[in-house]
């Protein structure tokens, strides 16, 4: 979302909802829990994500400041949260009542396409990451991911592009569907290939041509092409 979308959602949102202020690892919801409020952020990110029957954890998308989260239960009599959000660093979010929300959107034309517009762009988001990950393995998912990376969270250098949020391996192996060994053997060889290195826990990628050759990138907008 760009910035003059994100005074937008501003302008509209903020007002309906209270501020609740979240400090790292916190919880905002988990997946199951009974769907009141959306939540929309004013400051810092929140990780989405799924857990399978076995525990596992596949993280969806890190949402930043504009971002709206909770939306897929709007308009959905007895919703439950379908995903879990986390915050990876201090927040602040504004908790709007969803059926508040609702009537919002009812009398307001211009917010109700504002936000179909900003849902549209979300799932062709979640479709490429999907392909992705099915079609081009778990090598694919992760150069994808820091490809991704790059495009929301990246710093140009002078010897590459820095990812300026730092995340482990564990966190990017949840990103990918995989195991943190499989990640760990991934990052390994690209590293010695002089692809990537690894500056202050952040990622820095030398390279980004070489992870979109590998993967046959098709050159998706850079709207859909990002993590968030």
């Amino acid at each position: 979302m760009n910035e003059i979308e994100s005074r937008e959602w501003q302008k509209w949102l903020t007002p309906l909802g209270r501020d609740l202020h979240l400090e790292k690892g916190t919880y905002l919801f988990q997946e199951g829990e009974k769907a009141d409020d959306i939540y929309y952020i004013q400051s810092g990110k929140i990780q989405i994500s799924k857990m399978d029957m076995d525990g596992r954890e596949l993280a969806l998308r890190i949402c930043s400041e504009g971002d709206l989260i909770g939306e897929l239960t709007l308009f959905c009599p007895g919703a439950r949260y379908m995903l879990t959000a986390k915050a990876l660093e201090d927040s602040v979010v504004s908790a709007i009542p969803r059926e508040r929300l609702e009537q919002e959107l009812a009398n307001n034309p211009t917010l109700a396409i504002e936000l179909m517009k900003w849902m549209s762009v979300h799932f062709r988001k979640t479709q490429t990451k999907f392909r992705d990950l099915i079609l081009h393995g778990k090598k694919g998912a992760l150069y994808s991911t820091l490809i991704r990376l790059c495009n929301s969270y990246g710093v140009m250098k002078e010897d590459g592009i820095l990812i300026n949020v730092p995340l482990t391996n564990q966190e990017l192996a949840n990103f990918c569907g995989t195991a943190r060994e499989v990640v760990n053997r991934m990052l390994g060889d690209l590293r010695k290939k002089g692809v990537i290195s690894v500056q202050k826990g952040k990622i820095c990628v030398h390279n980004l041509q070489y992870l979109r050759d590998e993967i046959a990138c098709e050159g998706c907008p850079p709207e859909l092409c990002r993590i968030d």
